[in-house]
Parts: C-alpha cells; structure tokens; sequence
C-alpha cells in the first residue's frame, strides 16, 4: 500500500481499556500503520492521568497528530493537553466499552479497513469543549441518574469494574428501580429552576452508555450546550422513559426539559456524584460553559458525524 502521509503521528494506548480489548489491539494496529507507511511511535498509559502526560511529551516533540487508542476517558485525558492548539489535531481509535465520543466523530465503535482509509484522509473539523468546575468534556457531563449509573461503574477502591457493555445495563436497571430524585437549582438562559430532578445531561455529543441518545440534537461545532432535564419519575414512568431513550423519542415526554445555551449553573444543599466523560467526581454547584471550536479533530466527512459542515 502506498504511503499515505509522511507526517509524524503517535498512538497512546490504554491496553487496559476495553476490557484489555486495546492491549490485544496493538499487534494489529502495529501492521495497520506498517501496511500504510505511517510514521508512527507508540506509547502506553500506566495509570490515570499517565495519557495526559504522554500526550504532553508528544506535543512538545513537535509531533502533532496525537491518537488516543482507548475508551471515552482516555481520549479526554489526551484532549486536554491539545484543546486551543491550532497546529494540533486529536485521532481517536475506539478501543473503549462505552464509545459514545466516537460518534461524535462518524466512526464505528470498532474499525474496518474502510474506517482506516476515512481516517487517515485527515478530514479535520474543530469541535466545541465543555467546561465543568475546571474539568473538560467531550461528549458529556450528567447529575443525578446518569452520574449514579457511573458511579455503579467504580469498585470501593475508585477502579472502573471489568466487565463489557451489557454491565451499563444493569447499572441503569438497578439505578432506574432505587435512584431517589434531589432538589436542583439550575440557572440557563438568564432562568432560574427550583425543581426535584431524577437527572440532568448537559452535552456537547448525543450518546451515553453505548446506545442512549439522550441529547438528540445535540451539534458538536453549533457553539451551545444541549441540556436533557428530567423531573421526578414514578418507577413506571421512569421504565417507559428508559425505552424511549434508545431513539429519543424521551423528549415528547412532559417530565423531560430540553435547553440548548451557552452557559449553566447548578447547585445542590450537599455534595452530589457527577461523571465528565464517564470519570466520576463530587461536588454541590457546577459552573458548566463551552469553548466554541477550540479542539481539531479527525472525522469521518461521510460518516453520521454530529457536525455542521
């Protein structure tokens, strides 16, 4: 196969992610590169955090195409050394459980020889940043339901649980059966809300958990946050609810409050467990904005991206 590009690139992994699914992913992607005449360098995460670090010793390298083989946190890891870096652009291979920033991007939640040739066209596009107390998002951020679904995710120690995607599951079966609501103030679009909330999802992509399409209209580069506010649920409206989610058709629904906006405030009378990006953290008030355009990103131009082009 004939060489594609001569720029560097290099590939951090996280050979622990999918089950151990990007470890055993290497060999292949070392013949993937290999076959295209990619020059590449490769490096593995060791611990949390660990991708943020590489990707930093990358950039100042001068290497500046940065691909995050691994799952949604991994890939937030290495974003945030390239968010508001013109000269950069952050590839992502899944390699995850999850994979909901993927189809953000117009790619598959595994690649295919076709998946390969979209990516290497280095179709670029800038895409929008979240912002929550300091820490960026990609995809998403949730309070309340969603943010207990990910907390079921982590063992007693703070590690993410083994399993593959059919576990998301049973968080949210069990969550949706025993989740209690708790007073929310939320201030969008100059709007004070006094509400008992079962969740808020406040997004830049559409998906969460693998197949939940929460934030349906969500556009990645259109400069808002998509907010998805749900009131209080009895357990058989929070079961319709539940099935209702996989199309988005949640969003006829009466108990269900959609806000498109640039900038949102929320706050609780104690600490609350909230996800960013699928990682879990706790806090009482949450100031949540956007960076419009501030990270460069490759796509799949004729994938089903989440991108006005």
């Amino acid at each position: 196969m004939e060489k594609v590009n001569t720029e560097k690139w290099a590939f951090i992994i996280n050979p622990i992610s999918g089950n151990d699914f990007a470890g055993k992913y290497f060999s292949a992607l070392q013949e993937i590169i290999r076959l295209r005449g990619i020059d590449a360098e490769f490096e593995f995460t060791k611990k949390k955090g660990h991708a943020t670090e590489l990707a930093e010793q990358c950039y100042k390298k001068g290497i500046r195409n940065i691909v995050a083989v691994g799952g949604d946190g991994t890939i937030n890891e290495i974003a945030r050394t390239l968010i508001n870096k013109p000269d950069a652009v952050l590839g992502v291979v899944p390699a995850g459980t999850g994979n909901d920033t993927i189809q953000i991007l117009g790619f598959p939640n595994r690649f295919t020889e076709t998946d390969w040739d979209a990516f290497f066209s280095k179709n670029v596009i800038r895409m929008d940043v979240g912002l929550c107390n300091g820490k960026y998002f990609l995809n998403g951020m949730g309070i309340g339901f969603d943010a207990e679904v990910a907390a079921q995710n982590y063992d007693s120690h703070g590690n993410v649980k083994r399993g593959n995607a059919s576990k998301y599951i049973w968080h949210i079966i069990k969550t949706l059966l025993l989740y209690n609501a708790h007073e929310f103030n939320i201030l969008a679009n100059n709007q004070t809300i006094k509400m008992n909330s079962f969740m808020a999802t406040i997004s830049i992509g559409r998906r969460f958990a693998g197949k939940y399409f929460i934030t349906p209209k969500a556009i990645a580069n259109d400069g808002l946050l998509d907010m998805c506010l749900v009131s209080e649920l009895n357990i058989f409206r929070r079961l319709k609810l539940f099935t209702q989610v996989p199309t988005g058709a949640h969003l006829t629904d009466k108990s269900v409050s959609y806000v498109q906006t640039e900038k949102i405030v929320v706050s609780f009378p104690q600490k609350m467990p909230y996800h960013i990006d699928g990682e879990l953290f706790f806090d009482s008030k949450f100031e949540i904005s956007l960076l419009p355009k501030s990270l460069q990103v490759i796509y799949n131009a004729n994938g089903n991206h989440y991108f006005n082009v």
